[in-house]
Formats: C-alpha cells, structure tokens, sequence
C-alpha cells in the first residue's frame, strides 16, 4: 500500500510539474498564440518612404504597447552601405531592388509596392516647365537625384530612353533633398516621385510625363540577419505587407506591386 501509494504522489508532482512548465511557456505569448512584442525595431528605409513608414510605425505602436518603433530614413544606397558596414537594424526597404541586392546580411526580400516618376515644379511653375525635354536645357535650374540614389538612376533611365541629357545644377543624396530645392524656389524643376509631390501638398505642383512608363521603380522590404530584434523585424515587415499597411501605401500614392 506504501509503494502505491509513492507511485500515485509522484505521478501527480510530475503531472503539476508539466502542467507548470505549460503555464510558463504560454505567458512568452499572448492567448492568440503570437508572441508578445518588445523592445526597439530599427528601420532604415528610403527617403520616399518618410511619410507612409512613420504612419505605419505610429500604428504598430498603437497595436503594440510597449514597442517602439525607430526610423531611419535616407537615400538607399547610403542605408545599404551603413547596413553592410555593420549598423545595426532590424529591417531594410529600398526603393530599387538593386540597393537590397547590396546587402549581404539580410533574409529573402519582398516586393511591397511600385513608384512612378514625376517632374515637381515650384507653385505657379515660374520655369514654363512643359516636359521630360526641358531637363536638356542649360537655360533652366534642374535638381535631380544623384545616379547612385534609385531616383537618380531611374531618371537616368528615362533620359535614355528619351534620347536627351540631362543638365543638372544639383546632384542630390536623395529624393526629399530633390523635392526640398522646388518647394524653396531654388530650382525651376526636380524629378521626384510622385509621391513626394503628393506628400508635399500645396508646396509644389506636379506635371506628369508619359515617358516615366520607361522606369517605374519597385521597392523590396526585408528582415535583416543580424537583427537585434528578430521577431519585432518579422512583426514590422508583416505589418506592412498586411490589409492596413497597403491602405496607408495605395492613399500615399504608391502602386501594388
């Protein structure tokens, strides 16, 4: 009766033991199953990006209390090259696939939305812009994206297949840089996306060209391998690619992928 009686108390201990461990793994997550997020997300993300990522980023926030979302925003070959120089971040969007091809320590990317370019004119267009073929001439004040930033290689791309050079009186690292010089009135004309002329309101006027069918940029996102955040990075990137993310994308102006 005694050595019954052992079995049957340790079969229990054993059953409360497993029972426990249970109850510590469960409170990892939340009652849905997803785990429950933490910490800092790092994002680099594309200059064209500024507005639509730091809405999304207020929103993750609000559905994720106690998560802060970290942003950092700038031309994407500079972001790919801070990347692979070891900064640290949790995810990458480019607004080119070639600048993500750059990065070495990043997990497989996705394509997320298209951009189309349009020529930014300050309000009234003192320049008398009228098209693509005004970029050719000497007479007028031009900013353009420098040919290492994605705008600036898709605007190269469209002067070739235009047949014209460009004559710009300034290079820019990126495209809100680009967009800056029209709101200020300091160039007759820039070549932006057009949803920088969207997000800049009334401060500039667009003028679309049919030849910017010739380069229409796609903007991958990814994780990043060594990020100091992994399961925030996934979070992050699924939020973007979700319903809610591609409403506040298609409303800024970008295309589906």
């Amino acid at each position: 009766m005694f050595r019954r009686t052992a079995i049957v108390a340790a079969a229990v201990v054993a059953a409360l033991t497993l029972a426990g461990c249970g109850g510590s793994a469960a409170s990892s997550s939340s009652s849905s199953g997803t785990p429950t997020l933490s910490g800092d997300i790092t994002v680099f993300a594309a200059a064209s990006l500024t507005g639509t990522f730091t809405r999304l980023g207020k929103d993750f926030e609000a559905a994720h209390p106690g998560v802060k979302v970290n942003f950092n925003f700038a031309g994407s070959s500079a972001l790919a090259k801070q990347i692979d120089e070891g900064a640290p971040a949790d995810v990458f969007a480019s607004a080119a696939p070639k600048n993500m091809d750059e990065v070495t320590d990043k997990n497989a990317p996705t394509t997320f939305v298209k951009n189309t370019l349009e020529i930014a004119v300050p309000k009234g267009n003192p320049g008398n812009i009228t098209g693509i073929k005004d970029f050719a001439d000497k007479t007028k004040k031009i900013a353009l994206c420098a040919v290492q930033v994605p705008c600036g290689a898709a605007a190269d791309k469209v002067f070739k297949a235009v047949g014209i050079t460009a004559e710009p009186d300034s290079l820019e690292q990126d495209v809100k840089a680009a967009l800056t010089k029209v709101s200020l009135g300091e160039v007759d004309a820039a070549l932006v996306y057009k949803t920088d002329v969207l997000s800049a309101k009334d401060k500039v006027e667009g003028i679309e060209f049919p030849e910017a069918s010739k380069a229409v940029n796609e903007y991958p996102i990814a994780t990043l391998s060594r990020a100091p955040n992994p399961a925030g990075a996934r979070a992050f990137v699924d939020y973007v690619l979700s319903d809610k993310g591609k409403t506040v994308l298609t409303a800024a102006g970008f295309d589906a992928p």
